[in-house]
Order: C-alpha cells, then structure tokens, then sequence
C-alpha cells in the first residue's frame, strides 16, 4: 500500500516529508509541533509525529444499506465532528491560514451538509409518471453511482470534502478523498473521525478513504475507470485538463473552479450595505475563496464616495495572526500566492491602473499582503480577466444597467455575482435571462458566503457543476427510466401494430 508520511514541522501552517525515525536526530525531534504543550491538542485528532497519508484499516464489505440507515451515519459523521469542531477549526486555520473564526466556520459547514443530508436520505427518488398504455407503469429509479473520487482545494480543506462526502454517501457510494498537498493533516484528521464512526457501526472505515499526494494522484484518479464520478475542486487551467482526461474514458465530472465576482451598486443603493459587503467579499479569508469579490461596479454618482469609504474601512482591517479572536485578516496561503499578488499588482499598474490602497508585501513574519484596492482600469483589460487568488478589489465607473450586466457576464467565469439596488424591476432584470450568467446571483448581499441549502456552483469556465443543496444530489447518482408491464397485453408506444 502507498503511504506519504507527514510530520508536524515547525512552521505553524506548513507540513513537512520526514526521513525514518531512526535517522532523525533529536534535537529535530524537539522541534515538532506535537511535541510542544501549545500544540498538544493535536493528539486529541489522532495525529501523530507520522501520519500515514492513505487510509490505513480493513477493507471489504458487501451488502446494501437503505438509505435512511446510511442517513443514520452520516447523522453520526456530523455530531463526531461536531464534538471536535474547536480543535478541527483550529487546524484548519493553523494549516490553511485563515482566521479561527472561518476555521470553525468551515467545520460547522460540515457538520450542516451532514444535518441537511439525514433529512435528504428519506426524500431522494424520483416520480411515477402517466403511461400512455394501459397496464403500465413509467417510474424513474435512482441508483447510486459507486465510487465518487473528491479532490479538494487548500482554500476549503473540510467543507467541500463535506458538501461531496454526505451528499455522496446518503446516494450510496464510497468516496475516495485526495485533499490538497499543502493541507494534508487535515485530510487526516477528518478521515480518522469519519473512519471510526463507520467501524463503530461495523462498517469499513474505507467506505470513505484517503490518499494524499500531488499532481499524479489526481491524474491516476481522473484516468481510472473505477472512479465512476469524480469531483474536483480547483484552477480552471487544471479543472480542464481533468475534465479531458475523464471525458476520455466517457466518465462523469463535478467541476468547481474559478470565479472572477462582481458586486454591482447602482446608484439607489444602500451605501452602508456596500462598503460592509465589498469589504467582507473581496477581503475574507485574505482573498482567497473562489467567490472572492474581485470586480467592483459602481454608479458614476457614487464611485468616488464608495471608494473613500472603502479605503477607510480598509485602513481598520485588523491583521495579524489568525488565532488572534480579534484579527479579521491572516496570510496567504504560500510563497508563490504573495508572488502571483504582487505580480498582479505590477500588471495592474502597467495597463493603466491607479493603486489606491495597499499593494505591498507587509513587513512582517509569514506570507501576508496589503488587502488592495485599484482604480482607473479598463473594465476588459487583461488583469480584470485574470483571477488572481489574492485580496486584490477592481473597482470600476458604470453609466447604466445594460451597460454593467453586460461587464459583469464579459468574463470566462461564472460563479458568483451581486447587486445592491431598492429597484424591484432592476433586481427581476438582474435575475432573469439577460441578467447575470452566473450559478449564484445574489441581491443586496456580498457574492461570498452562500447556504449550503442551495446548489452551489457556476457557469461557463467555472465548470458547471453543482455541489451541497437543492437537487445536487443527482449528480451523484445514476438514473433509470423504467416501464413495468402488469397487465396481460403488449401495446407499443406511440400506437403502433407490430402483428
């Protein structure tokens, strides 16, 4: 079996590949994480100094489990998780990088797909349809799919593994997790709960499994023929390259990638509302949600007003470390995001862009960066249609409603997008077929932040996949058309004689 040892390093959101015990010296062993009194809540997710990077414990099992009863463990699933949501939040945020508050935040969302998937385990199926012939019945029956392979992103370690797994496994399948590399005790941690939950209700804690590694894990998942669906979560660049692979072998994908946002604020807008929604969409979890703000609208008569609140408000984000109940904003995730932010920057300011607020690497320990505000930009230039995972917010002058829906769908993606406006006739615009072209369009609230009731995910570049509420649980399940004869005779449909 292949396994990826994984330490607790000494860096508080890294993790590092360790030689055998036997060859550590022990002042190196000093320095673990786990072995720090600070951090000796670690132990109590099942963490050790190595974590095997698989799922590691008995396989098999036959048999089929109703789905009501599979309900019952996913109920389970949420309140095992819900028992560990302090300790999980925090290793998230000590591991991803956000703050605490979002790290628990995260979990709750877990522990809520798994509440909202109980209720669905006793509602899924499909209608019983008129036939056309007597004697007939016309019923659509759905089955599960199999195996659901779930490749997560570093920005949501736990949620969408969530939204995938419970949803998933009410469906009756098995899942097998690859989360991503940089945040691999997550991964572990979360499989050790939901592992003994299962084995506590004799079942194989390898119905929901893990492996941890790289790029060629995701391939071997996107080109195996086992995986009969397969979710990924991640760049468009790379979420089209799995998506051909798959397609090749006539597979299924749930693609979830990239969103370039927009709020739009006309002119009759809530002025307050705005500045609190941009702040908490293009700033949150240091701009890198995938339905981050990062395209500003406003009406020619309240740009520059809107602008000045928002530098104020910018000005008092308090930054620091993200255990810290008082900090609102944390680091970047790695060295190449605070690369790819200031190259951004510097792109920015090459196509005509003025600089308003930040901008800068901050002169402190870790991958932190000036949450930054641009103006003077064309809405088309090349930067704006580029989505650069970094606190960067493009903000833009708009003259009219056709106008500015119409800069608001001009880019690839399609994820997420909101207007503040007290116009009932603009808002129905705005949702209807020569509005917003995005999966989640939303109204006087940021494009960040969505319910795990409704179907999540977008349109055009962003995959068109669906995940979490409404009927996204059919994307993991398979579909049968099905005519049962009870009678005596054989008509055909459509009338016709075949005698």
């Amino acid at each position: 079996m292949w396994r990826l040892s994984r330490a607790l390093g000494v860096h508080a959101a890294r993790t590092s590949k360790l030689s055998a015990p036997w060859c550590r010296p022990a002042a190196f062993m000093s320095t673990l994480l786990i072995d720090q009194p600070q951090y000796a809540w670690l132990k109590e997710l099942g963490l050790r100094e190595e974590n095997e990077g698989v799922y590691n414990g008995s396989w098999g099992g036959r048999g089929e489990i109703p789905a009501p009863k599979r309900g019952e463990i996913v109920r389970q699933i949420g309140d095992a998780l819900r028992e560990k949501i302090g300790i999980l939040g925090s290793l998230v945020s000590l591991e991803m990088g956000k703050i605490l508050v979002e790290g628990v935040g995260e979990v709750q969302e877990y522990v809520d797909i798994c509440d909202y998937a109980v209720g669905l385990s006793r509602m899924i199926g499909g209608p019983i349809l008129p036939s056309e012939r007597p004697g007939h019945a016309l019923i659509e029956q759905w089955n599960p799919v199999g195996l659901v392979g779930i490749i997560t992103a570093f920005n949501f370690p736990v949620a969408v593994y969530g939204w995938n797994s419970a949803v998933a496994m009410i469906c009756g399948n098995v899942c097998l997790w690859k989360g991503a590399p940089t945040t691999s005790l997550i991964s572990v941690a979360v499989t050790k709960i939901i592992a003994k939950v299962l084995e506590d209700n004799k079942l194989p804690g390898a119905i929901c499994s893990l492996t941890c590694g790289g790029a060629d894990i995701g391939t071997a998942m996107a080109k195996d023929e086992r995986v009969n669906l397969l979710s990924f979560t991640g760049s468009t660049q790379v979420g089209k390259q799995v998506a051909l692979m798959v397609q090749e072998r006539f597979g299924r994908s749930l693609l979830e990638l990239g969103g370039n946002n927009a709020i739009i604020a006309f002119e009759d807008a809530d002025l307050s509302l705005v500045v609190q929604s941009a702040l908490f969409a293009a700033v949150g979890t240091a701009g890198q949600r995938c339905t981050t703000a990062r395209r500003l609208f406003l009406h020619e008569s309240i740009h520059d007003e809107v602008v000045n609140r928002l530098k104020k408000a910018y000005a008092q984000i308090r930054v620091g470390n993200p255990w810290d109940s008082n900090v609102l904003y944390g680091p970047l995730h790695t060295k190449q995001a605070v690369s790819m932010f200031l190259g951004a920057v510097e792109e920015a300011k090459k196509e005509g862009g003025t600089v308003v607020y930040g901008g800068k690497v901050m002169d402190r320990p870790g991958n932190y960066v000036e949450p930054t505000i641009v103006t003077g930009l064309a809405h088309d230039a090349s930067i704006v249609h580029t989505e650069t995972f970094a606190p960067i917010l493009y903000v833009f002058k708009f003259k009219n409603e056709e106008e500015v829906f119409a800069w608001n769908n001009e880019v690839k993606q399609g994820l997420s997008s909101s207007i503040f406006t007290k116009d009932l006739g603009r808002i129905f615009h705005w949702l209807g077929p020569k509005g917003s072209d995005c999966g989640i369009v939303n109204v006087n609230i940021p494009t960040s932040g969505a319910e795990i009731g409704g179907a999540f995910g977008g349109e055009k570049h962003t995959g068109g996949g669906r995940e979490s509420g409404s009927d996204a649980w059919k994307q993991y399940m398979r579909r049968s058309t099905c005519t049962i004869n009870y009678s005596k005779d054989l008509p055909l449909a459509q009338g016709i004689k075949f005698q």
